[in-house]
């Protein structure tokens, strides 16, 4: 494998970043930019894949739609503001379009769980050819394709079946549905694949339900209060973002896939379909930024009644399934040769059996400020609170695995530890705010404590900069949090010196890394796109927006041609990772609000957490 996560030889069939994304707020497919859908997990994102191509081009399954067009452009876009992805061929001898969805879940009818494909000649007369090959169960079931009018039946495990209609003849095969059909100009045709209970949909019933999910996302995303500079830009990643928030549950999931390696050839292939409580937090804030107040209290009440069900008083798990219970221990599909041929496929994740305390204090700051700016928190919620900061009291001098969820020996982590400082001074200002039953004199003597432990244990010996751990001397991208929670000045001498060596050390064109050090995993890894547009609210931060801007620039063109963020880049700029990653998209959208205000404000004009 290359250097810092390159891949040793270019990556075969489509790449990581050659997708879009569409859903329904439940589940979520990837189409690719030639129009196949590689990756889809149903009926829920945290469900197994009916289609994995992405991660197995041989046996993961895939549904194929393409017309027979010579040396074909192919273009992709989403009509604006929403998540209803195009894909275009151009070519001499024709042109057409196809329309992806999965319906808005305001749309009920005949398609309220669906797939939906619409495919329209826009010039001449064009051939197509449709392929479904469904292998459910992550590709570890063959399934029994079937006629049965109208459409064909694919039987999926534990007795459930899907129904594939169209409004062109479709062909059995040995596990997979076929056709071939021919439009001119101005004709139309759709393909639907969902629940085998539903009614199938006609004609007018498609065009019904794609009107009406193009018209719920632009009421969604007339919400947001967003009106600066990279407003394009922004509200893609809030479409993004959404999209991994179940309406359901209320849940945030990190990912839409699983197994994407953040290094070809490597082992660190993990599954980001959970909801960890720091990712959903830092979305709530986004969510919170942009205006999204019903995002954050249907998160907050999902949060509530995760606490009020576990019977340790102030405990919380890393990671929750997305109906609120355990996340799925990790488990290795090994009849899966991959993206890239990088193994294992892991499924799951053991990261559930951690102990990560920074997690206090990303869900306390996203409860301050649902707070702020949503509604108040239910006696209920404070006694969960109170917990939850007595727990920290308890535990703040403990070592973890952190934020980066390290699988070697646990540490005592700059980052776990100033987020346990957060979860303190935020409870304080919540109280203060609401005039709520609080132990004063004993909260406030222990945030001064922990914060007095990190300025005196977690600096550099040598150059007083802050460090990785506790006595350490290796740097950490996560330490650009420290003036983003306020823990520190932006213009602090010490934080200063502390974003140089970060700049010296880790960074590279706009990509940041997360560490240098050895972290006991075999191989190395991408930059973290997340990190660079936490580098850019930081040098904003500190007054330099020049360069700010710059890196700004650097880092939304590591974005695919859709304005998605996969989790890691290699040394190229290339997408690596799970996609699209819930944490690049909500960094970038608060790096975009605070650097507006300060270029237009450069005295002022900051979002008070």
């Amino acid at each position: 494998m290359g250097k810092d996560g390159a891949p040793p030889n270019p990556v075969p069939g489509r790449t990581i970043g050659e997708h879009g994304i569409v859903g329904n707020l439940d589940t979520a497919a990837l189409v690719a930019s030639d129009g196949t859908i590689d990756f889809l997990c149903w009926p829920h994102l945290d469900s197994p894949t009916i289609f994995a191509a992405l991660l197995d081009p041989d046996t993961g399954g895939e549904f194929m739609l393409a017309p027979e067009l010579t040396e074909a452009r192919t273009l992709q876009f989403y009509h604006p503001d929403t998540n209803v992805l195009v894909t275009r061929w151009l070519a001499e001898d024709g042109s057409a379009e196809l329309t992806d969805l999965m319906p808005h879940p305001e749309v009920h009818g005949a398609v309220h769980c669906a797939l939906i494909r619409r495919i329209e000649v826009t010039r001449g007369t064009v051939t197509f050819t449709m392929r479904c090959r469904p292998r459910p169960d992550y590709a570890r079931t063959v399934p029994e394709v079937r006629a049965d009018d109208p459409g064909l039946v694919i039987a999926l495990p534990d007795g459930q079946a899907m129904r594939l209609s169209a409004s062109v003849p479709l062909t059995v095969g040995d596990g997979e549905a076929t056709a071939r059909f021919t439009l001119r100009c101005g004709e139309t045709a759709h393909i639907v694949l969902g629940e085998a209970h539903q009614p199938v949909p006609d004609a007018d019933q498609v065009e019904h339900a794609i009107a009406r999910t193009i018209d719920a996302w632009h009421g969604w995303s007339r919400k947001s209060t967003y009106r600066g500079r990279w407003r394009e830009q922004v509200m893609r990643s809030a479409l993004a973002l959404k999209l991994l928030t179940s309406h359901r549950h209320g849940s945030i999931a990190a990912a839409a896939t699983f197994g994407l390696p953040e290094a070809t050839g490597a082992e660190r292939n993990w599954d980001y379909r959970a909801t960890w409580i720091r990712d959903a937090s830092f979305t709530v804030y986004a969510f919170l930024r942009l205006g999204y107040v019903e995002e954050a209290e249907h998160f907050r009440r999902w949060m509530s009644k995760l606490a009020i069900d576990d019977d340790r008083p102030g405990h919380l798990h890393v990671m929750y399934a997305l109906d609120g219970g355990l996340a799925e221990d990790e488990a290795v599909l090994d009849h899966l040769a991959g993206y890239a041929r990088s193994q294992p496929v892991r499924i799951g994740n053991a990261a559930r059996h951690q102990s990560q305390l920074d997690i206090f204090g990303e869900l306390l700051d996203s409860v301050y400020l649902s707070n702020r700016y949503a509604s108040a928190s239910s006696h209920a919620s404070w006694e969960q609170i109170t917990a939850m900061v007595e727990h920290v009291r308890k535990h703040w001098r403990d070592k973890d695995a952190g934020i980066w969820e390290l699988r070697g020996a646990e540490r005592h982590l700059t980052h776990s530890r100033l987020m346990c400082w957060v979860a303190v001074d935020r409870a304080l200002r919540l109280a203060r705010k609401r005039s709520l039953p609080v132990p004063l004199t004993r909260w406030t003597r222990l945030r001064d404590r922990i914060a007095r432990d990190l300025w005196d244990n977690f600096r550099h010996p040598e150059h007083g900069y802050f460090v990785q751990d506790e006595h350490g001397t290796h740097l950490d991208a996560a330490l650009l949090m420290m003036p983003l929670v306020r823990f520190v000045s932006a213009t602090d001498p010490v934080w200063l010196a502390t974003l140089d060596a970060i700049k010296r050390e880790l960074a590279d064109d706009g990509m940041i890394y997360r560490y240098r050090n050895d972290d006991g995993l075999e191989g190395g890894e991408g930059a973290f796109t997340t990190c660079t547009f936490w580098y850019v609210e930081c040098l904003a931060r500190a007054g330099r927006l020049s360069e700010a801007q710059v890196v700004m620039e650097k880092g939304l063109a590591y974005a695919n041609h859709l304005g998605l963020f996969s989790e890691e880049l290699d040394v190229r700029g290339l997408p690596l990772g799970n996609f699209p990653q819930a944490l690049t998209h909500l960094a970038f959208i608060s790096a975009a609000h605070f650097l507006d205000r300060r270029l237009d404000s450069p005295n002022g004009g900051e979002w008070q957490p």
